[in-house]
Formats: structure tokens, sequence, C-alpha cells
């Protein structure tokens, strides 16, 4: 239930979308109820009848197996002793033809230990008879609620593998290929991976396509951008804190390290992180356990660690401001990510995908680019990489008004830089220009303007103070 539960804050269901679920359920969902004594089937079914729910009863465990093999059913309510099999066994049995059937126990009072054993090992509650009939109405519910949220969470994951499938990796570029294969391997151990690039080149999605990819897909995902908070607020992200830890710790707060536990933490942007933080992530590397901050209890943790930068680590090394012992910690599976001109080839194929995706998001008929706009797009050098093209394709479309993508439906410095060459490309300038661009194009809303660039709207504050771009006041 925590897993199902972390899944629920993570992806933002909100109680509405949860009762929206639970009335569905209650009009579609099929309980098989499995009791030897006819007067507690006759007033269950009843009970649940009159909540609408489609409800089969069955006085033999064996009857009631096979039932559950021959059609679907969302939630199983059995009886603890029953003569010939009792419901541990029956449990046990229905667990093992489908480990995801929902199972709520009836017992009396002489057999609740029981029943909180048989909890163990799969059984979702337990309801005593004939006392807290009232309640099956409240624990039913409650139960659905927790099948609605599995069945939701595994078409999530399902979702994201497929997104993240290496088939849905765009590139065809020889460098790509070779990154591909790299992440297919590391993907099917448990190493640490550092991933190196540029900015825009596609690291988190990497990062996701390692998880997706591995036994660890159905555990968390957990992202942390480490150059986009101050060292204090890292800190309690990463650790988590108590009560009282420090000013405004008004209640205990788990850190993304403990919500990771059983699957990924994703560290993009590492090269930022403090020394004094280099030193206590250094320890979980290397211990797998840590400390909240204020706190004293030890807690150990099972998590795969990816790791990415857009910073020279060795260099970071050298000039000391990277612990040289957690480089060599990180330095395990090491995917160095090509920038975007130096992979040319990979543009129309990428321009191509973009292209599908945002014009069938904004319902638009535009089927191909222009010969010209495509010869603008291979001669610009992208200092903002992959991410710079997504945003310039998606530009291009929403600007569009036919069925082709003209060269005038491309950003004004896709136009006007034709013969761009790596000694006249500076970063800083070509990135301040792309947030000025963007920012103007979305009328200065930052949330918007940070979706489009693919950064967090602290991170596009940095930048905007780092260039000195100045915005209107609201």
């Amino acid at each position: 239930m925590d897993q199902v539960l972390r899944y629920y804050n993570d992806f933002h269901i909100t109680p509405k979308q949860t009762t929206i679920w639970s009335q569905h359920m209650s009009e579609q969902s099929k309980i098989l109820v499995v009791d030897d004594e006819q007067s507690v089937l006759e007033i269950l079914s009843e009970i649940l009848s009159q909540e609408g729910f489609q409800c089969t009863t069955s006085k033999n465990p064996e009857e009631a197996l096979a039932l559950l093999k021959r059609d679907t059913y969302h939630l199983v309510i059995t009886d603890l002793k029953m003569p010939g099999k009792d419901g541990i066994t029956l449990l046990r049995e229905m667990k093992e033809y489908d480990p995801e059937t929902c199972v709520i126990l009836l017992t009396g009072h002489g057999s609740i230990e029981t029943a909180v054993e048989a909890m163990k090992i799969g059984a979702y509650d337990y309801i005593t008879k004939p006392e807290d009939f009232q309640r099956i109405r409240v624990v039913v519910e409650r139960a659905l609620e927790y099948v609605s949220l599995k069945r939701q969470l595994s078409q999530m994951q399902a979702e994201m593998r497929s997104r993240y499938s290496f088939a849905r990796l765009v590139g065809k570029s020889e460098q790509m290929h070779k990154v591909y294969d790299l992440v297919e391997r590391v993907a099917e151990s448990e190493a640490t991976v550092l991933i190196q690039g540029q900015s825009g080149t596609g690291k988190e999605l990497l990062a996701n396509a390692v998880h997706y990819n591995s036994h660890r897909s159905e555990g968390p995902f957990i992202k942390v951008d480490c150059g986009s908070l101050p060292e204090s607020l890292l800190e309690s992200e990463l650790f988590g804190h108590e009560k009282g830890a420090f000013t405004g710790a008004i209640k205990q707060k788990k850190g993304r390290f403990e919500l990771a536990d059983g699957g990924t933490i994703f560290l993009d942007e590492i090269g930022n992180m403090s020394a004094p933080l280099q030193q206590r992530l250094l320890r979980v590397l290397q211990e797998r356990q840590f400390e909240r901050v204020g706190g004293t209890r030890t807690i150990k943790i099972d998590v795969r660690i990816i790791a990415a930068t857009s910073k020279d680590l060795e260099q970071a090394v050298q000039a000391g401001t990277f612990r040289e012992d957690l480089f060599y910690r990180l330095h395990v599976v090491v995917i160095e990510l090509p920038p975007l001109r130096d992979r040319i080839e990979d543009v129309p194929v990428l321009a191509a995908h973009f292209l599908n995706t945002f014009a069938e998001q904004n319902n638009k008929n535009i089927r191909g680019i222009s010969p010209e706009a495509f010869r603008l797009l291979m001669e610009y050098h992208w200092p903002g990489n992959v991410r710079e093209l997504e945003n310039t394709i998606e530009y291009a479309v929403v600007m569009c008004r036919d069925t082709i993508i003209n060269a005038n439906d491309l950003p004004t410095r896709i136009r006007t830089r034709k013969d761009i060459t790596p000694s006249t490309y500076n970063l800083d300038e070509n990135e301040k220009q792309l947030v000025e661009e963007v920012l103007e194009k979305t009328k200065y809303n930052i949330k918007r303007a940070a979706e489009l660039l693919g950064i967090s709207r602290t991170t596009l504050y940095s930048k905007i103070k780092k260039h000195g771009i100045q915005t209107p006041h609201k």
C-alpha cells in the first residue's frame, strides 16, 4: 500500500479523481464472497448488491477457486474458518494463481490474530462477524480504491515503459547507436550510471530509458535537480528532515532517497553539488544508508543511482571543487552524449518526430518541412542541442499557417545564423538569445517558458539573472 500511496502523491492524483474512480468501480466491480454459512452469504450479497456491485457467492472454497480462474473479480471476501479448506489456504492458492487478487477476510473474535497474520501474506484487510458487517461498505470501498490505484499505477508504468522503450529512442547516427547499445546493456545491471553531456542533449531521457528497461521499472523513479536548489534546501530534499530540525520544519518529511527505495534516483547536474553534500552522498553510495536532517535514526535504502552532469567532472576534481572519491564512485558506467552539432545527421529524424508530436498536439495538418526551412535547420549549430530543436519545431508548428513548415515559420535566430561555425559559437550568448526569444513568445509567462525550455522555473530564474535579462514587472 505504501508504494501505491507514493505513486498516488507522485502523479498528483486528487481526492476528486479517487472519488470518480470509486464511483466507476462501484458500477462495474465484481465481488466474490466465500463462506460456508448461507445466512452470511445472503447478508453480504444483499449489502453489496444494494451498493451496485455484481456479487457472486460460493459455499465451497474449491468452487470459489474455480470461479476465480474462470472469471475476473476485483475483490474476494472469504471466511477464515471453513470445513475442508480454511481461508488462509484459499488465500495462498488465490495469490499463487493471481498475486494481484485483493482479499478481505471474515473472522470471529477468536481468530483475529490469525487474520492479522494473514494480512502479512497478502490479505488486504479483515472484518469481524457479525458485529462489523455495518462497516463492510467502508472496507470494500477502500479496497476497491486500492485496486483502482494499483490498476492506474500498472497502466502508468506500462505507458512509461512504452514511452522509454529502446525502440522509441530517436537518432540514427553511429554515435547514438553506440549510446543506445550501452544503455540497453547497462539497464539490465545494478551499476551506478553517470551520464555526461551538454545541456539539452537528452540526459534525462536516457536516465528514464535505463530505469524503465530495468528490473526496477515497477519501483519509483525519483528525479532531483541538484543545480536548481540552494544547499540547505537540497539537503532536506535529498535526505528529508525531522520535525523541528530547522526553522520552518513543522513536520517530518521523507527525502528523495527514502522515496526512491526499491527503485532509482536520478541526480541531475550533480556537478553543482556542494562539498558537504558530496560527503553525505558518498556515504549513501558506500553504505546505502543515511539519517534525516536533525534525526538520529539510520535509514537503510535499496536504490540505484543515475547521475548526470553538463560539467567536466574530471576537471572539477583537478580544480578541487568535486571530491575525487565521489567521482570514482559515480564513474562506474559512463555514457557520453554528443552535442547535436556533432551528429547533424540526426536532425531530420528528430525534426520529423517532433513535427508529428506537436502537429497532433495542436490539431494541425502539417505534413512536412520545406527545402529552405530544412536547409536552415541543417546549417544551424544547435547550441541548445536536442531541446532547442524540439522547441524550434514546436514554435514552427504554432506559427505555421500552411501544410508545410516554411522558413518564415522558424525562429529569427535560425533564419539569421546561416554560417555559424564552432569558432563563432558562444554558448552563453546563444543561451541568452534562446531564453529571451522563448520569454517573448510566452509573453513572459515563466511557467510556460520553463516548460518550453525543458527546465524548472528556479533554473529559468537563475538564467534570467545570469544573463541580466529584463522582464516586465507584473
